[in-house]
């Protein structure tokens, strides 16, 4: 998967606009058009910025297979407290983000 291909993914699995994309990224939206209709390649600066709006490290965005990555201090947090709630909690929490979502 190139990285244009695996930056619509990502926008697309959140339901996102490139306007949206953009503006959490804190670029322009015309580099996130000319990146994505032209094939523009990205500078490391930019594509860092692009995961991090996804909440992800380079590694996670090019990580496009179910191996072990590297996770964020946030991404523990969530991780610890995710291991101590039971099966009930659990699905509560999975029910509780997708609707944030809209899943």
């Amino acid at each position: 998967m190139d990285l244009v291909e695996r930056i619509i993914e990502l926008r697309k699995e959140r339901q996102w606009s490139e306007y949206h994309l953009a503006k959490e990224a804190g670029i322009s939206q015309s580099t996130l058009s000319n990146l994505i209709n032209r094939g523009n390649n990205p500078s490391v600066y930019t594509l860092e910025k692009i995961a991090h709006a996804f909440g992800l490290t380079l590694s996670q965005f090019f990580n496009t297979d179910d191996e072990e990555m590297y996770v964020t201090g946030e991404q523990k947090e969530l991780l610890q407290y995710w291991n101590c709630m039971d099966k009930l909690q659990r699905a509560k929490t999975l029910s509780y983000i997708k609707g944030l979502l809209n899943v």
